[in-house]
């Protein structure tokens, strides 16, 4: 049975942050195969005990919001475990053991409220790197961009093919000139005043 320091040494030491962010071939496949039976576990109510302390909450996000668009990408699976993920991060948000932390890990804390469809929670994840991550000016770049998209569309365009939902005129529009990247371009000037 799979425990929580597994999940952070892969991650954290393994994958590492050049990994995170540029997943090299086969990453997919890999998490998929180590640690698919552990995210069925986690789903089904299994992995309880990790969400009494710091590091089991981190492996716990890490399990349910990273893997998951790993292992299921293009898929509905592949934010089928996001409400666990937030419902999980907000708790130890509160606590403050997003705190007991260091960066860069500590971005994982908030990932979840970047990935949620909902303004507030958007709100909440700038805040959070601005006060609690003021040196990750790339994350907080990019929660000003996914906030930005959730301003004009109430939801992700990018997630709609992978859950059937049909683009409206506008999101259609917005994929076609560059989608994530055209925010990305244009909020650029302002992270690097702030």
């Amino acid at each position: 049975m799979q425990q929580p320091e597994e999940v952070l040494s892969f991650w954290l030491k393994e994958v590492g942050p050049k990994g995170w962010y540029q997943p090299p071939e086969g990453l997919d496949e890999t998490i998929a195969g180590r640690f698919g039976p552990l995210w069925n576990r986690l789903m089904s109510g299994g992995c309880a005990p990790w969400l009494t302390h710091p590091p089991g909450v981190l492996a716990y996000t890490l399990v349910t919001d990273q893997f998951s668009r790993n292992m299921y990408r293009g898929t509905p699976l592949a934010f089928a475990a996001d409400a666990a993920a937030r419902a999980a991060v907000k708790v130890a948000i509160a606590k403050k053991w997003d705190l007991k932390v260091d960066p860069p890990e500590r971005q994982f804390f908030y990932m979840p409220l970047v990935h949620h469809e909902c303004l507030a929670d958007q709100e909440r994840a700038v805040r959070l790197f601005s006060m609690r991550m003021p040196d990750a000016g790339g994350n907080l770049l990019h929660a000003r961009v996914h906030r930005e998209i959730i301003r004009r569309f109430g939801r992700f365009p990018f997630r709609n093919e992978a859950l059937g939902r049909h683009p409206t005129a506008g999101e259609t529009e917005f994929m076609e000139n560059g989608g994530y990247v055209s925010v990305l371009r244009e909020l650029e000037p302002e992270d690097s005043e702030s």
